[in-house]
C-alpha cells in the first residue's frame, strides 16, 4: 500500500561495490512507463537471499550512490516457507501519485533491512510512446532515415551500455569509498560512545571526589571531636588518678590508725568485756580495710571502699564527739585544778585534803589528765611548790608565771579552725579524722 511509503525505510551509506545485485532479479522491466498510471514491479528472490520483514523495493534515479537517495519505495512482501529451496516470484505495485514526473532514467532496487542493495533493474523512463517507437510503412527515404536513426540509436545504446558499465564501475568505487566512510563513521560513533562513557565516568569521578571531600571534612570534624573527647577523658583520668592517690594515701593513714588502735587495745587489754568487744570490732574493721585495699584496682570497688570508709568515719566522728565531750570535761577539771594550785601556793603550809579525780566513763583511750590528778591529794605539798604539765609531765618551778604554764599546756593541743574544738597533738589522727569528717560534710 502506498501509505506505507510514508514510513522511512532502513538505509545505509554502504557504497555500491559492497552490494549484491544478483540476489534479486527484476523481470519484465519496460523501457518506458506511461506517466499518470500505476506500474507493477516484478522480481525473483533467488535462494541466495533470505527476505526479512523490513526489506523494501525503491525507485532510484540512475547515478545514485547510496540507498538514502531513493525517490519512492514500497515494503517488500514476505514469501512463503518454500523460498528456502527454490526461487520465488514476487510483485509490487507503485501508485501513479508517487511516481516521478520527469523523463530521467530510473531503476528498481531491492534493499534489505540492513540498507544493503541485493538487486537492481535495467534503466527505464516515464514518458509516452512516440511515433518513432511504432513501426509504419514509409517511403524509401523515410526508411533510410529510419535506418540512420536506428544506427544512431544502436550507437547511442552502445554508448549507454558503456556509460552503464562505467557507472557500475563508478558505483563500485563509490561503494568502496562508502565502505571506508562507513568504517570511519563506525569508528567515529565508537569514539563518540567512548567519549560519552569517559564524560560519564569523569562526572562520576567528580561527584565521587566531591563526596570524598565532604566525607574528608566530616572525618576531620569527627577527628577534632574525638581529640576533644580524648583530652576530656585524659583530664578525667588524671582527676580520677589524683582521687585514687588521695584515697590510697588516706587508706595508708587508716591502716596506720588501725595499727595505733591495735597498740592501744593491747595496752587496754585489762578493760571490761565491752572494750574487748570494741577491740574485736576494730580488728574486723582492719580486716575489712585490708580486704578493700586488695580491690582498689577497680573503680567500682573503690567507690564501695569509700562508702565503707565513710561509714567508718561516721563511727569515728561519733567516738570523736564523745572524746571531745570528755576532753571538755577534762579541760574544765584542769582549769579547776589550776585555780586550786594557785590557792594552794598561798596556804602551802596547810595540809590539803585529797581532791577526788573526776570520774570518767566510756573513754576509748583513757583520760590523758588522769595521771596529773590521780594522786593529787597524796602529793598536795609537792603541787603547792611545783607545777607539772599533764601532757608531757614537764615540771615547772614555782616562780614560773601561770600564763607561761598555760601556754605550754596549750602547745600540746590542736584547735579545729571550723568548730574551735581542741585535740591532743600526741594523738593527731583524731584531729585528722575530725577534719576529714568536715570534708565529707
Amino acid at each position: 500500500m502506498m501509505d506505507e511509503a510514508s514510513d522511512e525505510p532502513p538505509t545505509s551509506a554502504v557504497l555500491l561495490d559492497n552490494c549484491h545485485f544478483s540476489q534479486v532479479v527484476f523481470n519484465n522491466v519496460e523501457k518506458f512507463y506511461v506517466p499518470g498510471g500505476d506500474i507493477t514491479c516484478y522480481y525473483t528472490l533467488t535462494q541466495n537471499i533470505v527476505p526479512r520483514g523490513k526489506d523494501w523495493v525503491g525507485i532510484f534515479r540512475v547515478g545514485w550512490k547510496t540507498t538514502r537517495e531513493y525517490y519512492t519505495f514500497m515494503w517488500a512482501p514476505l514469501p512463503g516457507d518454500s523460498h528456502s529451496d527454490t526461487a520465488v516470484q514476487q510483485q509490487i505495485q507503485f501508485k501513479a501519485y508517487y511516481l516521478p514526473k520527469d523523463d530521467e532514467y530510473y531503476q528498481f532496487c531491492y534493499v534489505d533491512q540492513d540498507g544493503v542493495v541485493r538487486g537492481a533493474s535495467v534503466p527505464f523512463q516515464f514518458r509516452a510512446e512516440t511515433e518513432d517507437d511504432i513501426l509504419v510503412v514509409t517511403t524509401q527515404g523515410e526508411v533510410e532515415e529510419i535506418e540512420l536513426q536506428n544506427k544512431n540509436l544502436l550507437k547511442e545504446n552502445k554508448e549507454l551500455k558503456a556509460s552503464h558499465a562505467g557507472l557500475q564501475k563508478q558505483n563500485m568505487d563509490l561503494q568502496e569509498e562508502l565502505k571506508k566512510t562507513q568504517e570511519l563513521q563506525n569508528s567515529l560513533e565508537s569514539l563518540r560512545s567512548n567519549t560519552e562513557k569517559l564524560e560519564l565516568e569523569l562526572n562520576s569521578l567528580k561527584n565521587e571526589n566531591k563526596h570524598l571531600k565532604e566525607l574528608d571534612d566530616c572525618r576531620e570534624a569527627e577527628l577534632h571531636q574525638l581529640k576533644e573527647q580524648i583530652r576530656s577523658v585524659t583530664s578525667d583520668k588524671e582527676h580520677l588518678e589524683t582521687r585514687l592517690k588521695t584515697a590510697l594515701d588516706h587508706l595508708d593513714q587508716l591502716q596506720s590508725r588501725v595499727l595505733n588502735y591495735e597498740r592501744e587495745v593491747e595496752n587496754l587489754s585489762q578493760m571490761d568485756n565491752d572494750k574487748t568487744k570494741q577491740l574485736e570490732s576494730l580488728k574486723e574493721e582492719n580486716r575489712q580495710l585490708q580486704k578493700t585495699r586488695t580491690q582498689q584496682q577497680q573503680n567500682l570497688d573503690l567507690m564501695k571502699e569509700l562508702e565503707e570508709q565513710k561509714h567508718l568515719f561516721q563511727i569515728l566522728q561519733a567516738k570523736k564527739n564523745k572524746s571531745d565531750e570528755q576532753n571538755q570535761k577534762l579541760r574544765e577539771e584542769n582549769d579547776r585544778l589550776l585555780r586550786h594550785l594557785s590557792q594552794a601556793r598561798k596556804v602551802s603550809s596547810q595540809a590539803q585534803a585529797p581532791i577526788p579525780a573526776p570520774e570518767v566513763e566510756g573513754l576509748l583511750f583513757g583520760n590523758p589528765y588522769c595521771a596529773a590528778g590521780a594522786n593529787l591529794g597524796a602529793r598536795a605539798a609537792d603541787i603547792a611548790s611545783l607545777r607539772k604539765c599533764p601532757m608531757c609531765n614537764e615540771v615547772f618551778p614555782e616562780d614560773v608565771e601561770t600564763s607561761q604554764y598555760e601556754a605550754h599546756v596549750q602547745s600540746h593541743l590542736l584547735e579545729c579552725p571550723l568548730c574551735s574544738e581542741t585535740f591532743d597533738k600526741s594523738n593527731k589522727q583524731v584531729f585528722d579524722d575530725h577534719m576529714f569528717c568536715h570534708g565529707l560534710e
